[in-house]
């Protein structure tokens, strides 16, 4: 018989399961993202064009610190929605 703790029990594993999935996806396209920001910096910089070299450059150090910083306010969310729970959840 299928009680509720095993629903529950096996809906929280799907959850981690497509987290995790999720997270593999991120990681890989930012990872083929910043790959593609240093070739096309030194293929900018083989042709002479340093202006886009260091514009490439710029957006390829940007970009992960405003991931950095959206995460961070993301965790800071859930955190706090997290205190605003029931204790009896």
């Amino acid at each position: 018989m299928i009680t509720r703790s095993k629903l529950v029990e096996q809906l929280r594993d799907y959850q981690i399961r497509s987290q995790h999935k999720r997270d593999i996806i991120g990681a890989v396209s930012w990872g083929l993202l910043l790959c593609f920001l240093i070739i096309s910096s030194y293929l900018a910089i083989y042709f002479r064009h340093f202006k886009v070299s260091a514009l490439i450059i710029f957006l390829g150090i940007l970009i992960p610190s405003c991931l950095h910083v959206s995460r961070q306010r993301k965790l800071a969310k859930k955190r706090e929605r997290r205190l605003l729970l029931p204790l009896s959840m």
